[in-house]
């Protein structure tokens, strides 16, 4: 499981990124993390990762450090990780040389699901495709770990379709997906959890099923947590 433990992350001496956060996910879980920008949501991802150094508290992942579960971990981004020089055929043995597990099979067919050709250079990739590819790579990691941050960030409406489809039907029993998105419309029948933040701490936990018995949805949540008035924008026309 993914435990953070009293978690805080401090950028210099005024902003904070997260403010004590615990937090527990179980194995095989699909957890959103949720919130308005700088609300601690990439931070969090990163912290779990490893890719940013603690303030306090504490990050375990099968009760290990991040840096050791490395070859168990993926973390996908709309920035890309991807050398933009190479093919998609030689940013597969690329990543096969530093990921054992590795699936080469499974990368083929995703880059066949999404209809990325193989032997064109990435800097050539529209933004879309390069998003594509950076998918198809973080699944092909075979880890049991997959962070996303922004998966859908500036894409259009058929390939974020793609990427809920692949997510659905790709999915293994043990892969924990752990997913940072404003698109709460299109992930609400995806996720089994939702984890909201505002101005670093965890406003709300809660599973899916809860949040539907209570008759509720997530951007109606989001909206209370947030304090939104939908009657504001009429205070400009008085």
């Amino acid at each position: 499981m993914i435990l953070l433990k009293d978690v805080r992350k401090y950028y210099g001496t005024a902003a904070t990124g997260l403010s004590k956060i615990n937090l527990r996910i179980k194995p095989g879980e699909i957890v959103g993390i949720l919130g308005e920008n700088g609300s601690g949501k990439t931070t969090l991802l990163k912290a779990i990762m490893g890719l940013t150094e603690l303030t306090e508290g504490e990050v375990r992942i099968e009760g290990r450090p991040p840096a050791e579960m490395y070859q168990d971990m993926a973390f996908i981004t709309e920035e890309g990780s991807y050398c933009p020089d190479m093919t998609p055929d030689e940013y597969g043995e690329f990543l096969s040389i530093f990921f054992e597990r590795f699936d080469r099979t499974r990368y083929q067919r995703l880059l066949k699901f999404f209809e990325l050709e193989r032997y064109k250079k990435i800097k050539t990739f529209s933004s879309g495709q390069k998003a594509k590819l950076e998918v198809s790579a973080g699944f092909a990691k075979s880890a049991r770990y997959i962070l996303m941050d922004e998966p859908f960030l500036g894409k259009d409406i058929p390939t974020r379709r793609d990427f809920l489809k692949l997510m659905i039907s790709s999915l293994r029993e043990d892969e924990t997906i752990l997913i940072s998105t404003h698109q709460l419309n299109e992930i609400e029948n995806f996720i089994d959890r939702a984890v909201i933040l505002r101005y670093g701490l965890i406003k709300l936990d809660i599973y899916m099923d809860e949040l539907r018995e209570q008759g509720k949805n997530l951007t109606e949540v989001m909206m209370e947590i947030t304090g939104y008035d939908e009657k504001r924008y009429k205070a400009l026309f008085d």
